[in-house]
């Protein structure tokens, strides 16, 4: 019986031989590195449990997740934007600040399981193989897409791939008979951090970014150049939903704005030294009015150049304090491709505020609710609600005005969050796509007449209207959807869903500049800083 008990405990002589080669070799390596002793560290200890797990646990584990899991849990006690990537998910993560993907190079959306094309991407693989907006896209190669409920991941696998390689597509258009075939070359496909430029009078441009990618500040170069061949002599720079990315291209932005030696931003950490970055006066936009729009989510790389604006008091913010992001991360390839995003420092702005907001170790479902604690506690809603200590009194370095620290970029115009027009009902129809397929579904019927409608996109933002027939179609689409209305709600929902129709419309003829210029006339925040411009508070402003 005791036999048989010794039996049953004893360590296979395989996996006690692995561990005590291991701890001879960790032994001998610590002797030959004796300014780097691993044994008896806690990094000694992480290495014999995962070797202790690995060869004895009753049932077979996969080492490659327990390493994962373990490099989670360590993570996860940290600060709430250090992260973990699995080598898989690297390239869709990096992808949107790259600059460039490869592939066919066309916008879509899905609409009863069929993907439509909303737009070629102009000069890209596609277009130059004459598909066009409205065709619908049945088969990629052998495999039939439409119909099989596949997901977005789905689509982008099957139409994605290396540059020079080929898809054969088999295209629906309106008009005409069967199944066309196009073969198109895949390549590179360039992504855009600028969704809008236009001028909203004859001296204010409008500039919208939607990240900080590799190409960002070249585009906005780009974009500043064409708006002041136009007349432009102020700016709005609209951060409103810019989640931020990186560091240097919100340097090298905030630097066309900024004289020489102004800083932008500084950085410090616990292992890392302080950093300072600095305009070098070469920039391109040291004179006029500047207005940048931000909300609660504007966050990171946007913080940087909000901050940079307000505290050399080059321009005013206008709208909702900022989200508070303001961790370094630098990003670390593990040999398998998998990517640790690791905090060293934070940034401050220019006047020594840190622009993360407050958290605590391991409490990120907390940290997540922000926006949901600012929402109940009265923040969106009531400047009055908001309170500093004075302990988080800065002061702008040239006017010496007054700002405040303790997380986020408080704008110098407060514009709270207007909730009056957004029914439940407009969330529910948003929610489902009913309104995006609406849009789809119109434009793929009416594309022809509308562009002979409305030939210049100013004819048809200021002549067209949404009628009826619209509206059936929305209708149709809600019912299909079983989202429940009456006359009543409808007629609460109506003036902001005609303007979001009207805007997507206007993408799928156009193109996002043209949305923004609809949709922004129901931004509060954009209006009030076009008022600001136009009047004597911007100056007041930054006299203050």
């Amino acid at each position: 019986m005791n036999n048989s008990k010794k039996s049953a405990n004893r360590i296979p002589a395989k996996a006690f031989a692995t561990l005590c080669l291991f701890v001879s070799t960790l032994s001998i390596w610590a002797q030959n590195n004796p300014a780097n002793n691993i044994v008896g560290s806690p990094l000694h200890k992480l290495i014999l449990a995962q070797s202790a797990i690995t060869q004895l646990y009753v049932e077979g584990v996969n080492d490659s997740v327990l390493v994962e899991d373990a490099i989670k849990g360590m993570l996860e006690n940290l600060d709430p934007h250090s992260s973990y990537t699995p080598a898989k998910e690297v390239k869709a993560l990096t992808e949107p600040l790259e600059g460039n993907f490869e592939g066919i190079g066309i916008q879509y959306n899905l609409l009863d399981d069929t993907l439509i094309v909303i737009q070629p991407v102009s000069g890209g693989p596609s277009e130059k193989v004459g598909i066009v907006a409205g065709d619908r896209i049945i088969t990629v190669d052998d495999s039939t897409i439409a119909g099989r409920k596949l997901t977005t991941t789905d689509i982008q696998r099957l139409l994605r791939g290396p540059k020079g390689s080929k898809v054969n597509l088999g295209v629906m258009r309106q008009g005409v008979n069967g199944i066309q075939p196009f073969t198109v070359v895949r390549d590179k496909i360039p992504v855009f951090s600028i969704d809008a430029k236009y001028m909203v009078d004859p001296s204010i441009g409008y500039i919208r970014i939607n990240n900080f990618g590799a190409t960002t500040h070249e585009e906005f170069v780009n974009a500043v150049n064409e708006l002041k061949a136009k007349g432009m002599t102020d700016l709005i720079v609209d951060l409103q939903s810019n989640g931020g990315g990186y560091l240097q291209a919100a340097v090298d932005i905030s630097n066309e704005f900024l004289s020489a030696g102004d800083m932008i931003v500084f950085t410090e950490g616990r292992a890392m030294s302080r950093r300072d970055y600095r305009a070098t006066g070469s920039g391109i936009l040291k004179s006029g009015k500047v207005v940048v729009l931000t909300d609660s989510y504007t966050a990171s790389a946007s913080e940087i150049l909000s901050g940079a604006i307000q505290d050399n008091d080059r321009g005013i913010i206008i709208g909702r304090r900022t989200f508070g992001k303001g961790l370094v991360q630098r990003p670390i390839e593990l040999p398998d491709g998998s990517l640790i995003r690791l905090t060293t420092a934070h940034y401050y702005s220019p006047s020594g505020r840190c622009i993360q907001r407050p958290y605590e170790k391991g409490k990120r479902q907390q940290y997540d609710r922000e926006i949901l604690t600012r929402l109940n506690s009265g923040e969106l809603a009531h400047e009055d609600s908001i309170h500093f200590a004075d302990s988080l009194k800065y002061t702008t370095l040239k006017n010496h005005r007054t700002v405040y620290g303790g997380g986020g970029i408080m704008p110098d115009i407060y514009v709270p969050l207007d909730t009056t027009d957004i029914t439940p009902l407009y969330r529910e129809l948003i929610a489902k796509s009913c309104v995006t397929q609406t849009c789809i579904k119109y434009v793929e019927k009416n594309r022809k007449s509308l562009l002979k409608r409305y030939e210049t996109f100013e004819d048809y933002r200021d002549n067209f209207t949404i009628g009826d027939d619209v509206m059936k179609l929305l209708l149709q689409h809600a019912d299909k959807a079983k989202v429940e209305y009456n006359d009543s709600t409808l007629s609460a929902s109506r003036r902001m869903l005609d303007i979001q129709l009207k805007a997507l419309i206007a993408r799928d003829l156009w193109d996002m500049n043209q949305y923004y210029q609809i949709s922004n006339l129901n931004n509060n925040i954009y209006l009030r800083a076009v008022a600001a411009i136009k009047q004597s508070e911007y100056n007041d402003k930054l006299s203050k």
